[in-house]
């Protein structure tokens, strides 16, 4: 349930990513005392739409548990299109083997001469594949109306996320305690 907490207080992403750094470090943010958000740097799955800047991107996000090292990772998605409803609802990697889906939101920007849609999901993404994929994977999304959306992720993004991960797992260690100084007693 917090974990569920956490993937919901995390609603700040990145600036789009730099063309120049692909797959650049991930930003950092603390979702809750408890998580570290690590968001990586965007990237277009579609043209941007309507040519309005920070739409149709996609981006890995991790949350690392502070007290337990255990990390969820997801693959977020932000949709936004015009036409009938597509109602993204299923997940699976390249291979067929489904991956947890996570419906996020889904809103209805207007129905002015033709409806256009914003939705948010996300596909939860076991760390042992991640690490597995260092060519980079492919994570495929099927919706209700028959629509099917493939997102690459490429081998510098794992390998920028992977890596920022390790670092949030590590801030996330306590310092060990100094130890006590010994004393040695001495009997007569």
């Amino acid at each position: 349930m917090l974990l569920g907490s956490a993937l919901a207080a995390c609603a700040q992403l990145p600036p789009t990513q730099d063309p120049a750094r692909p797959g650049a470090a991930a930003a950092r943010e603390t979702a809750t005392p408890r998580f570290i958000g690590i968001v990586g740097t965007r990237a277009q799955h579609s043209p941007p739409f309507l040519g309005v800047p920070g739409t149709n991107f996609f981006c890995l996000r991790s949350f690392v548990d502070s007290q337990t090292g255990e990390t969820q990772h997801q693959l977020y998605v932000s949709d936004s299109y015009s036409g009938a409803e597509r109602r993204w609802k299923a997940a699976r990697n390249n291979s067929g083997h489904p991956l947890r889906f996570i419906e996020i939101g889904r809103n209805e920007i207007t129905c002015d001469g033709g409806c256009s849609y914003l939705e948010e999901f996300a596909a939860s993404i076991p760390e042992s594949e991640l690490r597995a994929s260092p060519q980079g994977l492919t994570v495929v999304f099927l919706a209700a109306s028959g629509a099917e959306k493939r997102i690459s992720v490429s081998a510098a993004q794992i390998s920028a996320q992977l890596a920022a991960v390790n670092d949030g797992r590590n801030a996330a260690r306590p310092a060990a305690a100094p130890a006590a100084p010994q004393t040695s007693s001495s009997h007569q």
